[in-house]
This record gives structure tokens, C-alpha cells and sequence, in this order.
């Protein structure tokens, strides 16, 4: 049994893939280039822009790029990198590489003659790369994201069963060209296990995955995927990978950390437009200006919610900065979400690789002019709790309010004209504090009015109370975390000198970044008629657009990673110069088109990427393959992988029956230990436990507190909610063996795990052949009914724990195996 266990082994095939898959995602430009040129037999000449643009933003632009051009040489055009320096030698001497000083000096044994200087030395892999590049003519290029989209042809290939969907076709004559073939096909009970979690996030059940098994109809997989997109866990699936890129969360983080109300109506928005499959286009626009489309709904003003998900310091040092630091959360997650740009690489000087001057980023930032701080401290409420009740309530409420405060003001005349009468000591007292008022006139204020004014002071006061009572009895208002009130935008936005709140520079008006060589937006004469700029309607159309070079790109990049574990550019966030090319460029660009031709729905992208037999390829090795291409970049196979930390915790709750799977609402908050609670500045509190029917809620559900993130969840990876993430790790460490073996919640989960199943009473065998069919979806092997039944005894004899624990230990040992864990 050891060598299924997560404390004690990884999975068993001859390298680790889901601990690959979390080195590829922090290896960046220098993984996909050495794999490059692993792989180069591809291409028949150096590309530009996806092999040596990198190296050189990479290692040279430090000293040799936009903004400093030491010894009179840069790199960022092919003019500047061909002129002589200021020794009189040439870097590039297109087609010779002896009389050209880049190679000499990259290449150089000699520590204070290589170049850079400062950190690592290139490569022979890149250093072959740019002498290749050199020798066929140091052709330059635009770099691949900067250049408008261009429709491609599919390939034609020579194999019919990877014809019939393009995918196949571009992945297919990618392998030929590279001498490989691609794997055969997965088996069917592997296949629906990976629909399962990639769509709904949920193993199968054992009768799900016999039906399946037992259709034997041509169309079985395809009625298995629409099955599985109209679920509506599909949803909270792919909405939880929405809400890691916006960094959703429901507090403000600092010390305090206080609870953001009602933001669990945003998190309920983004499941329910997935659901729906809401198009791309729309879903862009609702949550970058729902508020100034031309049909304000209440869908599209929960989902402002997008400007209050940040972090928000309500005790700031600096007010200003604190102002700044919000803006610049804003432009770093609308830009690397929607664009895959780092704009807020230029908020001190020009962007240092990609060409994002500091005035693109303050143009940007004129967008945001009217966004409203998260809120005052003590005042939080009024910036970002919208009014959503229907007009007739709003109306009833106003009309409410304004009686109340009419016969306030008469009583408070009343009141001034006794006050006014009494002793100067008295009448200070009553400026003072509220409760010193209020003890002054119940003394004093009959004496000091006539009967009449006595009477009519009596009769409003009745009044107020029967008016306060009457608002009372008024239906609750319904309220939303978004956009509730507006900031003046009549000083204009300013760049600031190295990004100082306190050097303002030269007015910026709003702009697209320069590199879209997009139309200069008019700025909008007046704003709207409920008080904001209308600027950011302007900044949404233009993301949304189809002419936007970069939206579809990313998005449909996006859908690609969450398939197959890493987007075919890796770098999904940054499509600049610093980021990864493209794998398969042309795939890459085909997808971005079809998104956009189908109305920017994702399900019909999902149904023709996971009917393709790319998607459905088997995981297993290949030494011939491994040898061409180690990190699986021309996908010869389907990459392995852990299950996600949702995952692993709705798939316990699910296995032994206790999973709750109620859709929306408030978030839960499930049991968490004392010694967790102490590590709170005020042990404890802002964690209010759920009952336990709602603490088995589905995770996407748990309440995100900052400062207190579920343990289990945090162990296997789950996002730090204060920034944008656009890739989880999928480590193997230590932390998850001792969650899955020793904490509380998995030993309280295996004891109903046990009991679902029947309790211990029931011989050994029975117990394990309906352990790992409940937890597995599948019937046990003889080999391990003997094991399992060996083990139970062995626990009972030789640890000497009761028949009940022994069995429940055995259950416990199930849900670490791998084949639990990891999916294939």
C-alpha cells in the first residue's frame, strides 16, 4: 500500500509531469527557448520573433534597449543594432558572424569581456541561436503579439483521422514536420474522469462512468461533453479560474482585514455568465463599465464588483499614494487579464522591454478617473454598496426618508428656540456631544417652552416614531458590492515624475497604448446621467472589439491552458517580449479567430477542443518522444496533472457523499482549527462556522478571507487572492501528505467516508472492494483485496487500534493514492 501514498511517492510513470508543470510555469522565456532549440528541425530558419527577440529583451536590454543605449548600441531595432558603436565595431554583421561583436563577446571565456556583465551568461543553445540568426542574415521582424491578427489556412495532412477537426490538423503537421507521432488514443474510462474535472471540477460516479463505458455509440464522448457544459457545475469550474485572474477575495487585507459586504454576489455573477455562456465580449464590458452601458441591468452593476475585488488599505500613511497604489492594481489586472500587457511596468519610467511609454500608462489611468477609493474608513459602504431594490422600493424608501427629515427639522427648531433660553453652560453642552444633547433637553427643554410648543413638540415626536416605525415595516433593500458612487474628474490625470503622487507632471488625457496604433478615443464631453465620466465605456468597447489585436488572443490562449495545462503561449499574462512565443503559432491564431467567429462563446471553443484527438491523446511516455521533445511542447501527448486544491477537497466531500452541491449564495465558513485562528492579529474573528451541511458546500463557496485561507486549500496551491494569478503551482511537497494524513478534516472525512459504505462490522474484503470503488469509481483487484485486508489487520494487531479505527485508516489510505490525486 506504501507506494500509493502521497507522503511517500510520486506518481508512477518515469518523470514527474505535475511538478514539471509548476517549473514551467516560472521558467518563462528561458524553458520554451532551450526547448526550442531542442526541437529546431521544426523550422527552416531562426524565427525572429519567437527565438531570438526574447534572448536579446532577455539579457541585453538592460544596457542596450529602449531606454539606455550604452557604447551607443541597442538592440531594439534592426537600424540601431546594425550601426557601428562608439569603438567603431558592429554587434551584427548580418550573414558573418566572426566579424560580429555580439558573438564574440556572448561567447567569450573571458569573465569581465562577456557579455552582460551582471547575471547569468547565456546559453550555447541561445548563443547557437543568434549565430544561426547572424549567419542567414539577422533578419528582423515585429514581435509575433504586435502585429494585427491575420486569418490562416488549416494544414491539409496526409492522415485522415486527424483531419476532421482543425486542431488535429495544425497539431498533427507540427509532429510530422518535427519526425514525431502523436500518441494513440486515451482509454474511455480515462477520458471520462478528464471531462469530468476539466469541465465541472467533480469525479464521476461509478454509475456515470458505467454508462459511458457501456455506450458504444459513435457520439458517446461528444453527448458526454454537452452533457457536462449544461451542467451548471460547469460554472463554478471555470468561473473559479475567472475569479484567480481578477484576485478575488472578500476582505480588504492589512491588519484588520474587514469582510468587503456582499462581494460573494460578484463571485455568483462571474458562475452564473459562465453558465450561461455569456459572450466574452459582453462579460469584458459588464465588468469594466456595467454601469454606462446603454441597458444598465442588475447583472451588469453587480458585476462592477470587478473595481472593488482589490486590496484596500483603510489606514493609509499616505492617502495619495494609497490612491495611486488602487489605480495601479486596476490598470496591472486590466491589463495582463484582458491584454496580456504589463502596462504597470511603466508606471515610473518607460516600460524597460516592450514599447509602453509612462505616458500610455497615465492615459490608461484617465480611464479609471472616476473610480471611487474602496471606500472611507468607518464609511466603507457608501463607494461600493449599490441599490439594486426595484424602482417602487427605492421610491417608497426615498419618499420614507425625506418625511422623516422633515419633521426632524421641525423638531430640531423647536428644540433650538428652548435651547436658546436656557443657561450659557446648558447650551454649550448641547453642541457638544450627542448624548449630552440629548440628557439637556430631556431635563431641560419643557421649561423652557411655552404649552403650545410643549404640545406640538409632543405630537412630532410621536409622528417621528410612528414614520421610523412605518420605514420599519418597509421590504429589506437589496444591495451589491460595485460602483456606487463616482469621483470628480475635473482635475486632470497627470503623469507623475517616476511615479511620485507628489511631482505631478504634464496633463494626460485618456489613450490607448501606442503599440495598438489604435484611433486616438475622443473623450467624452459630459459624463453620464448617473454621475460617472463615461470613460471607461470607451476603454471596454475598445477591449472588447474585434479589431483589438490582443483580447481574443488572450482569451482564447486562456481556454487552452485550463485544457491542457499551459496556454500555447505559456506565458498567458504577458504576450510582451519578455513573455513566451507562441508554440503553435499558427493554432494559436486560428483559435483566437474562432472564438470571435462564434459570437465570443467559450462552450463552443470548449466542444471542439475537447472532441479533438489532441485532447483525447493518452499520457503515457515515449522514449522516442521524450528524446525530441522532453517538456511536451508539440503535444505528442496529454500532460498529467494534480488535481487543483478545489478539487482535492470537493472530491473528498463528493467520494463519501457529504458534498453539499447547492448553487450561489453567501459563502460558508467550514471549521477551522485553533491553532490556525491564533496566527489572526484577533484570533478568531471574521470566521464565523457554518452549520456542517453548509460547511460541505463546494470550495468555490468558501469564504476568502486574506489572512485566513483554508488550510487544506492553501496546501495544495491555491492562489494568494491579492494579485492577479494566472497559473497555479502544482507542487508535491510535504505539507500536502501531512493535510491529507494527519489533519482533522481528513480523518473526520474518512470516518464518514467508512460509514457511507457500511461501517466496520463488514468483513475486511467488502470493506476495501467498496472503499475503492466509492473513492476510485472503479472495482478492486484481488491483489488489492489482500493488501488492503492485510493492512486492516495488521493495523488492528500491531498498532493496536480498535477494528473501527483500522478500517477507517484503511478508507484514509484510499484518498491519499495517487491514482485519486492526479488525473491521467
Amino acid at each position: 500500500m506504501d507506494d500509493r501514498l502521497v507522503a511517500s511517492a510520486p506518481p508512477s510513470h518515469p518523470f514527474n509531469v505535475p511538478m514539471l508543470f509548476s517549473i514551467r510555469l516560472f521558467c518563462g522565456a528561458i524553458t520554451i527557448l532551450t526547448a526550442f532549440a531542442s526541437s529546431n528541425s521544426a523550422f527552416a530558419e531562426v524565427d525572429f520573433t519567437r527565438e531570438v527577440q526574447p534572448i536579446l529583451a532577455k539579457h541585453c536590454y538592460a544596457c542596450h534597449g529602449p531606454d539606455i543605449a550604452e557604447s551607443g548600441l541597442s538592440f531594439v531595432d534592426r537600424e540601431s543594432a546594425l550601426a557601428e558603436s562608439e569603438s567603431g565595431e558592429h554587434a551584427i554583421v548580418p550573414g558573418d558572424t566572426e566579424l560580429s561583436m555580439l558573438v564574440a563577446r556572448i561567447s567569450s571565456g573571458d569573465e569581465f569581456e562577456r557579455m552582460p556583465p551582471e547575471g547569468d551568461p547565456l546559453s550555447p543553445d541561445e548563443i547557437k541561436i543568434l549565430s544561426d540568426w547572424i549567419d542567414e542574415g539577422a533578419e528582423w521582424s515585429d514581435h509575433w503579439a504586435f502585429v494585427p491578427m491575420k486569418r490562416v489556412e488549416v494544414p491539409q495532412i496526409d492522415n485522415p483521422e486527424w483531419s476532421a477537426n482543425p486542431i488535429d490538423a495544425f497539431v498533427y503537421d507540427r509532429l510530422a514536420k518535427s519526425g514525431l507521432a502523436p500518441n494513440p488514443s486515451a482509454d474511455k474510462r480515462t477520458l471520462i474522469r478528464r471531462a469530468y474535472y476539466d469541465l465541472i471540477g467533480l469525479p464521476p460516479t461509478v454509475e456515470q462512468i458505467e454508462a459511458f463505458l457501456a455506450d458504444t455509440s459513435a457520439d458517446a464522448y461528444p453527448k458526454l461533453i454537452d452533457e457536462l457544459l449544461e451542467s451548471p457545475h460547469y460554472g463554478e469550474r471555470w468561473g473559479r479560474h475567472w475569479l484567480d485572474l481578477v484576485r478575488y477575495g472578500e476582505t480588504n487585507s492589512f491588519e484588520r482585514d474587514s469582510v468587503k459586504p456582499n462581494a460573494w454576489k460578484y463571485r455568483d455573477y462571474v458562475i452564473e455568465s459562465f453558465n450561461e455562456d455569456k459572450p466574452y465580449d459582453q462579460f469584458i464590458r459588464e465588468q469594466l463599465a456595467g454601469d454606462e452601458l446603454d441597458e444598465v441591468t442588475r447583472e451588469s452593476l453587480i458585476a462592477t464588483g470587478y473595481y472593488r475585488l482589490g486590496i484596500w488599505d483603510d489606514e493609509p500613511a499616505d492617502r495619495l499614494l494609497a490612491r495611486y497604489d488602487e489605480l495601479d492594481d486596476l490598470i496591472t489586472t486590466t491589463g495582463q487579464v484582458f491584454l496580456g500587457l504589463t502596462i504597470n511596468c511603466a508606471r515610473c519610467h518607460d516600460h524597460k522591454i516592450d514599447p509602453i511609454p509612462q505616458k500610455d500608462y497615465y492615459a490608461m489611468v484617465a480611464f479609471f478617473g472616476d473610480v471611487t477609493p474602496y471606500g472611507n474608513r468607518g464609511d466603507e459602504r457608501t463607494n461600493n454598496q449599490i441599490d439594486l431594490s426595484s424602482p417602487e422600493l427605492r421610491q417608497a424608501y426615498a419618499e420614507s426618508d425625506r418625511r422623516i427629515a422633515e419633521i426632524e427639522k421641525a423638531m430640531h427648531a423647536i428644540e433650538q428656540d428652548g435651547i436658546s433660553r436656557m443657561s450659557a453652560p446648558d447650551q454649550r453642552a448641547t453642541e457638544g456631544p450627542a448624548k449630552e444633547r440629548r440628557q439637556i433637553l430631556k431635563a431641560n427643554l419643557k421649561k423652557n417652552l411655552s404649552d403650545e410648543q410643549w404640545t406640538k413638540y409632543t405630537e412630532l415626536k410621536e409622528t417621528l416614531a410612528s414614520a421610523r416605525k412605518q420605514r420599519q415595516s418597509l421590504a429589506a433593500r437589496e444591495t451589491a458590492m460595485g460602483l456606487a458612487s463616482y469621483r470628480s474628474t475635473e482635475e486632470p490625470t497627470r503623469l507623475l515624475f517616476r511615479g511620485n503622487p507628489h511631482s505631478p507632471a504634464d496633463e494626460v488625457g485618456i489613450g490607448f497604448p501606442k503599440l495598438f496604433n489604435a484611433d486616438e478615443p475622443a473623450a467624452p464631453t459630459r459624463g453620464t446621467e448617473k454621475g460617472s465620466a463615461g470613460r471607461r465605456r470607451i476603454l471596454a468597447d475598445w477591449i472588447a472589439s474585434k479589431e483589438n489585436m490582443m483580447t481574443s488572443r488572450v482569451m482564447a490562449n486562456r481556454v487552452w491552458q485550463f485544457h491542457f495545462g499551459r496556454g500555447i503561449v505559456r506565458s498567458t499574462s504577458n504576450f510582451g517580449q519578455l513573455g513566451t512565443p507562441p508554440t503553435h503559432p499558427k493554432l494559436f491564431e486560428w483559435l483566437a479567430f474562432r472564438l470571435m467567429d462564434e459570437d465570443w462563446k467559450l462552450k463552443p471553443l470548449h466542444r471542439l477542443i475537447m472532441t479533438s484527438r489532441t485532447y483525447q491523446m493518452s499520457s503515457q511516455n515515449r522514449d522516442d518522444a521524450i528524446a525530441v521533445d522532453p517538456n511536451n511542447d508539440l503535444f505528442w501527448r496529454f500532460d498529467r496533472r494534480r488535481l487543483s486544491a478545489e478539487e482535492v477537497r470537493d472530491s473528498i466531500l463528493a467520494v463519501n457523499g457529504s458534498l453539499n452541491r447547492k448553487l450561489y449564495g453567501e459563502s460558508v465558513f467550514p471549521k477551522i482549527s485553533d491553532e490556525v485562528l491564533a496566527g489572526q492579529s484577533v484570533p478568531g474573528k471574521g470566521w464565523n462556522v457554518s452549520s456542517p451541511e453548509e460547511s460541505d458546500r463546494r470550495s468555490i463557496y468558501v469564504h476568502v478571507k486574506r489572512s485566513l485561507l483554508l488550510p487544506l486549500l492553501t496546501a495544495f496551491d491555491y492562489p494568494e487572492p491579492d494579485r492577479t494569478c494566472d497559473g497555479r503551482f502544482a507542487t508535491l511537497q510535504p505539507g500536502q501528505a501531512l493535510s491529507l494524513l494527519n489533519s482533522d478534516f481528513i480523518h473526520a472525512e474518512s470516518k464518514i467516508l467508512l460509514a457511507s459504505i457500511g461501517g466496520s462490522e463488514q468483513p475486511n474484503e467488502a470493506i476495501v472492494r467498496k472503499a475503492i470503488q466509492s473513492v476510485l469509481s472503479r472495482q478492486a483487484t484481488d491483489i488489492e483485496i489482500a493488501e488492503g485486508s492485510e493492512l486492516i489487520e495488521a493495523l488492528a494487531a500491531r498498532e493496536e487500534v480498535s477494528r473501527e479505527r483500522a478500517t477507517q485508516l484503511y478508507c484514509l489510505s484510499v484518498i491519499n493514492w495517487n491514482e485519486f490525486l492526479f488525473l491521467d
